[in-house]
């Protein structure tokens, strides 16, 4: 398995708060059967900034504690990008990192409202070559209260990615609601940990991927899986397993989230 939202890299944001705490959130992410993990610390959310230097820097370094230790994880670079004005003068200034060198690029938004220019920032970096992925959207209440604005940003060319906590639950009601809605809508393209802890937000991918399956069928999990696959071998990614015509799309999603 892949995961491609994670917090594991040492004393750089809110995860790994210590070289003990990430090698333990490590081995626990081989026990589940992961092998790939791009390390994606905050960047630029108004209390972690992380560029990318720093990162490529901090990667080198517990890849080799992981050498060291025998933990057979293969670490790759990102960030989790807070939406800002700057953001695209900041890739000119070479400060931020797509994943694991593709051209897929993790962003995020505030937990509340949508950025007034989060349809620029996504036709921006469709512009430079880069495909946003957006951490977690079932987690901001814009979006909550109103799919549509995903399905505008998927429009645009957007890749959506799901928490695997907010699927089992761990976020609250609400927002497993809001989770397993947008993935049944074709709203969300990739699943991921967003992993802090090794106990406390841990990674927790497959037992979401059993969900999904248990939920949605064994043709969605395979789907995510290959998503992510994908992206690390930055490939386009496949079309979703079931077909929805974009005419409709937004429809659908409407009278999803009446019920």
């Amino acid at each position: 398995m892949i995961d491609i939202h994670t917090h594991i890299l040492p004393g750089l944001d809110d995860g790994a708060d210590s070289m003990t705490t990430a090698l333990a959130m490590a081995r626990a992410a081989a026990a589940e059967g992961i092998t790939d993990i791009i390390a994606t610390p905050h960047h630029e959310n108004g209390s972690y900034r992380n560029p990318a230097s720093d990162i490529q820097l901090a990667i080198w370094n517990f890849q080799s504690e992981l050498r060291t230790e025998g933990i057979p994880i293969t670490l790759h670079a990102g960030q989790e990008i807070r939406v800002n004005d700057d953001l695209l003068g900041a890739w000119d200034r070479r400060e931020l990192l797509t994943l694991a060198g593709s051209s897929y690029m993790l962003i995020e938004m505030p937990g509340h409202e949508m950025p007034a220019k989060m349809r620029e920032v996504v036709r921006g970096l469709a512009d430079l070559g880069i495909r946003p992925v957006i951490a977690h959207p079932e987690r901001n209440r814009s979006i909550r209260e109103h799919p549509r604005l995903l399905s505008e940003l998927v429009f645009l060319g957007a890749i959506a990615q799901v928490t695997t906590h907010s699927l089992l639950g761990d976020f609250g009601d609400r927002i497993k609601k809001t989770a397993w809605s947008l993935c049944r809508a074709g709203l969300i393209h990739i699943v991921s940990s967003d992993a802090h802890h090794v106990e406390r937000r841990a990674f927790s991918l497959s037992q979401a991927y059993q969900a999904i399956s248990d939920e949605l069928g064994p043709g969605w999990t395979e789907y995510y899986q290959n998503n992510a696959a994908s992206l690390l071998a930055n490939e386009t990614m496949q079309t979703n397993p079931t077909i929805v015509k974009e005419s409709n799309l937004i429809d659908k999603i409407t009278r999803m989230f009446r019920h």
